[in-house]
């Protein structure tokens, strides 16, 4: 398996994070540049999540995808955004993290 998979793998959830937070500086799409950043960072996540398809799983992928994402986005949000996160919120994105941990030591599902 190419191991630049894993790097456009991470290039797609660094872009999808990026729309996310463009999401929510856009007030709703009633500020230009921000929209236009969620419309950008979404399409060249999307694709580069599509790459991805060509060598790894598309529920793998999107376990990833999605998990990592879910992290980065609360961690933005905490940081940037100042949203408070609760010990029920870190305790439930600790076990995503420790989900896609468990698929990549345990699971058959992707090239080790």
């Amino acid at each position: 398996m190419p191991t630049h998979v894993y790097l456009v793998l991470a290039v797609a959830i660094l872009a999808e994070t990026v729309g996310t937070s463009a999401l929510q500086a856009s007030q709703q799409f009633t500020r230009l540049w921000p929209s236009v950043l969620v419309v950008l960072a979404y399409g060249v996540s999307f694709y580069l999540l599509s790459m991805t398809l060509k060598v790894l799983p598309v529920g793998i992928v999107y376990a990833m995808w999605s998990g990592l994402g879910i992290v980065f986005i609360a961690l933005i949000g905490y940081l940037v955004f100042r949203q408070a996160l609760d010990w029920p919120a870190v305790i439930g994105m600790t076990m995503i993290l420790g989900g896609i941990v468990v698929i990549h030591i345990f699971s058959n599902a992707t090239p080790h």
